[in-house]
């Protein structure tokens, strides 16, 4: 049972971006929500795997949301041209237990707490271009619940017109974040999440959204996360031929690697996605202030492969037939030094007792002259 839930709190924490937000637009990893007007929606989480090949980008994210908004749109820039599909739940499973730490057991020869004699003390805790100012349409398609359209923009503004004409309004933090986007003439994927039924509210893990593009430098999407208004936490997979790190730390700390290895043979979404990438780099990192977040992750590959792979350990008091090995070493210990003393008294008790020689008397003095 401990383990278990070790093994929980560990999974639970690598892999997933969070980002406690509810306000009317807000950023989440990758890309920016927006409910219909008055209501509002939240990210508890949102997994990400990056898959690169040298030529061809794959993102496929899956985000968990909650509120009380039916409708609401999500907004992904990207460098190039994007085909979308939907993605399969069964990726981001898999991927966890990729990553899950190892157990061993370790022991110790001298007592620690919680070891005897020592008392426990338990820590307590809780776990086609566009027209100038318009907006083009590359494509549009219906994937599950949701509506997906791939735009083409010259200014943020056409965003702004797509979005209008589906229910949404695009705030004015959003198109000012966007227009370094615009700049660079990188497109938008675009997807208006509607639930089957009208009256229920999104709540949840969404179907995950697999997009691919060419590229030929991996980047990781994350200028838009400067609008959110409370600590951001990064959690990213990384699938390539070698392990990758990220060029700087765009305003948060320094990412940590919490897994890089490679995969050996694997089965389903997971073994489709790894073939030619074999890598696998897992990556996580804090942003306290997002506004101080300068610009999307680009990813290079790392000096070398040197692989990480998180440890458990199960501390042991190393013992011997069922007693603590120390015990028997310091009673042995002291046992031999009593015994060496007791046969050092006897031998001195037994040895013979030699008499002093015996005194001799002085010898008598010569006579005395008398003088005269």
């Amino acid at each position: 049972m401990k383990r278990a839930r070790i093994l929980a709190v560990v999974l639970a924490l690598f892999g997933i971006q969070l980002g406690w937000l509810i306000a009317p637009a807000y950023a989440c990893g990758c890309g920016a929500m927006i409910p219909d007007a008055a209501q509002q929606i939240s990210v508890a989480s949102e997994q990400s795997v990056l898959r690169w090949d040298g030529r061809q980008e794959q993102i496929v994210m899956r985000l968990t949301v909650d509120g009380d908004a039916r409708h609401a749109a999500w907004i992904m820039p990207v460098p190039h041209r994007a085909t979308v599909r939907l993605g399969d739940p069964a990726l981001f499973d898999q991927l966890g237990k990729a990553i899950a730490p190892v157990f061993r057991t370790r022991y110790h020869f001298w007592p620690q707490n919680g070891d005897w004699p020592f008392e426990r003390h338990d820590e307590v805790g809780d776990a086609a271009p566009p027209a100038a100012g318009g907006v083009g349409v590359v494509g549009r398609q219906r994937l599950g619940p949701f509506d997906v359209a791939r735009l083409t923009a010259t200014d943020p503004g056409a965003l702004d017109t797509w979005l209008h004409g589906h229910g949404f309004a695009l705030p004015a933090r959003l198109k000012t974040a966007l227009q370094p986007y615009v700049d660079r003439r990188w497109e938008y994927v675009a997807v208006r999440l509607a639930p089957e039924n009208a009256q229920t509210t999104l709540h949840g893990a969404l179907d995950p959204i697999h997009l691919t593009f060419a590229n030929d430098r991996p980047v990781y999407p994350m200028r838009l996360s400067r609008l959110a208004r409370t600590p951001q936490s990064l959690g990213l997979y990384v699938l390539a031929a070698h392990r990758m790190r990220t060029r700087t730390t765009i305003g948060g700390t320094d990412p940590q690697v919490v897994f890089a290895g490679r995969l050996g043979k694997q089965a389903g979404a997971l073994g489709r996605l790894a073939t030619g990438t074999p890598y696998l780099t897992a990556l996580t990192q804090q942003f306290p202030e997002p506004a101080r977040i300068s610009g999307d992750h680009e990813l290079l590959r790392a000096a070398a492969d040197t692989p990480v792979q998180h440890v458990i350990y199960d501390d042991l008091l190393r013992e011997v037939a069922g007693i603590p090995a120390w015990l028997l070493t310091v009673g042995g210990g002291l046992l031999l030094v009593v015994t060496a003393g007791a046969l050092v008294a006897v031998r001195h008790s037994r040895r013979p007792v030699i008499p002093p020689p015996p005194v001799q008397a002085p010898p008598p003095l010569p006579p005395s002259t008398p003088i005269g």
